[in-house]
C-alpha cells in the first residue's frame, strides 16, 4: 500500500505546480488538467480496469460490469484553485486507486461493481461555479446554465471543452448512471483543524450551506489626478466598505464571508474605476443564518453605495443548501473504521463543498477526511502527514472492503 500510494504521489505532485508560488494551476479544460486526467486514464488502464469519459467529462474506471447495479464509487478530483494545495482533491482520487490495490493484495472477492471517478472542476476555478461535473451529472446544472458560463479571458465554457476534444453538446443529466449506483464515498482532506486534536481520520456528518454571489458595483470613470474628492463616483469606496461590513456581519452571526476575487475596470493606476466586480463567498451552519448574512452584507452596500453614488447589484451565481450525508452509510463507515466502536470516531461537520454534497440528493453519499495538522487549505502550505495520508487509504479500503465485497 506504501510503495503504490508513494509511487502515484510522486507522479502527480508536479502537474500544473507553479514554479513561483509551490501552487497549483490546475483548471478545467487547460493543459495542466488534462496531463492529470491522462494520468488516471494510465492508472486506470494500468491496472486492467473499464476506462469511461462520461458525457460530462467525468472520469470512471470500473472494476466490474459498469452497467451492474447497485455500484461502489470512490474518488474525488484532480482540479485546483488558483494556486491551491497539493492534496484538496487529489489526495482522494490517489487514495482510492492505492486502496484497490490493498484490497487486491488482501485478496478480496467483489461482490458488487467498484469504480473510481475523476469529477470534472469541482473547484470552479475557471467558469465561477462549483462542481460542474457533478452538477451536471446530477441535474442541478442544466446544459443551458454550463454553455452560459465564460472565465475571465470570455471563453465559453462549451468552446473550452470542444478544444479539449470533449463533445460539450453531450452534457446533461444522467441519471440513468447514478441510478446504477449503490453508495459513493469520498475521501478528503480535512480543510480544518478538528481532527488534529483526535486521530487520523475522521467520518464528515455534513456540509454547512454555501454559495457564491456577485457584486457589481457602478461608479463613473474619471481621472485621479484632476477629479475632486466631492466629485467622485468611486466603487472602489463601496466595495472596499462591502468587504469589512461582511466580516462584520459573518463574524456577529458565527457564519464565514470572503471576498476573494475581484475585477476591477478600466484598471488604470491613474483612473477612478468605473465598475468594481467583487465575488462573496458565504457559508453558515444553517440556511437561515446564511440569508440573513447576505441580506445585511446586501443593505451595507446599498446603504454605501448611495452616499458614493454608486449603483450597486447583486447576482447568486450558484448555491448548495445544507447537506446532511446518508445516516445509515455515515454510521456504517464509524462502525467499520472503530472496528465495531463507532463511537471512537470522529464525526464532524464541513464549510467546504464537495462532489459527495452535491449527489447527496441523488444517491446515498459519505465522505471521509484525513488530518491535516496546520488547518490550512486551498494554499500552498495544505499538508497531510504520510502516516495519516496511509491510515486513510487502509480506512477507505476498509470501507470498500464492507461495501463492496460482502454478499
Amino acid at each position: 500500500m506504501s510503495d503504490s500510494f508513494q509511487r502515484m504521489w510522486a507522479e502527480l505532485l508536479p502537474v500544473g505546480r507553479s514554479a513561483s508560488s509551490g501552487g497549483y494551476r490546475r483548471f478545467a479544460w487547460n493543459s495542466a488538467d488534462t496531463e492529470c486526467r491522462a494520468w488516471f486514464e494510465e492508472q486506470a488502464r494500468n491496472r486492467g480496469l473499464h476506462y469511461e469519459l462520461d458525457r460530462n467529462g467525468n472520469q470512471w474506471a470500473w472494476l466490474g460490469d459498469p452497467r451492474g447495479e447497485g455500484a461502489v464509487v470512490t474518488g474525488s478530483h484532480l482540479d485546483s484553485v488558483p494556486d491551491g494545495g497539493a492534496f484538496d482533491g487529489p489526495l482522494g482520487v490517489v487514495s482510492s486507486f492505492a486502496a484497490l490495490d490493498e484490497l487486491r493484495a488482501r485478496g478480496a472477492e467483489f461482490t458488487k461493481p467498484l469504480a473510481i471517478v475523476n469529477f470534472g472542476d469541482e473547484e470552479g476555478a475557471r467558469f465561477g461555479v462549483a462542481c460542474i461535473g457533478s452538477r451536471l451529472t446530477a441535474g442541478v446544472l442544466s446544459r443551458e446554465q454550463a454553455h452560459g458560463l465564460r472565465d475571465a479571458d470570455g471563453v465559453r465554457l462549451p468552446d473550452a471543452m470542444e478544444k479539449a476534444g470533449h463533445d460539450p453538446d453531450a452534457i446533461g443529466a444522467d441519471r440513468e448512471r447514478l441510478a446504477r449506483i449503490g453508495a459513493f464515498v469520498e475521501l478528503h482532506v480535512e480543510q480544518g483543524r478538528y481532527l488534529d486534536e483526535h486521530q487520523s481520520v475522521g467520518v464528515a456528518s455534513a456540509i454547512w450551506p454555501h454559495g457564491r454571489w456577485r457584486f457589481d458595483f457602478h461608479g463613473e470613470a474619471n481621472h485621479a489626478g484632476t477629479t475632486r474628492i466631492e466629485d467622485r463616483r468611486d466603487p472602489m469606496l463601496t466595495y472596499a466598505n462591502t468587504v469589512l461590513a461582511a466580516r462584520k456581519k459573518a463574524r456577529l452571526a458565527g457564519a464565514l464571508a470572503t471576498f476573494g476575487k475581484v475585477a476591477v475596470e478600466p484598471n488604470g493606476t491613474n483612473a477612478i474605476a468605473s465598475l468594481v466586480r467583487g465575488w462573496l463567498d458565504s457559508r453558515a451552519a444553517d440556511e437561515a443564518t446564511l440569508d440573513r448574512v447576505v441580506e445585511e452584507i446586501r443593505q451595507a452596500a446599498l446603504e454605501r453605495g448611495e452616499r458614493d453614488g454608486v449603483r450597486v447589484e447583486l447576482t447568486r451565481e450558484s448555491f448548495t443548501p445544507v447537506v446532511d450525508f446518508d445516516g445509515p452509510l455515515r454510521d456504517r463507515l464509524a462502525w467499520v473504521i472503530g472496528r465495531g466502536r463507532p463511537d471512537a470516531v470522529p464525526v464532524l461537520p464541513t464549510g467546504a463543498g464537495h462532489d459527495a454534497g452535491i449527489l447527496a440528493s441523488a444517491i446515498p453519499t459519505a465522505m471521509l477526511f484525513v488530518r491535516n495538522p496546520t488547518g490550512v487549505s486551498h494554499s500552498p502550505a495544505e499538508h497531510a502527514e504520510e502516516a495519516d495520508c496511509l491510515a486513510g487509504v487502509a480506512a477507505l479500503a476498509d470501507v470498500l472492503e464492507d461495501l463492496a465485497c460482502q454478499g
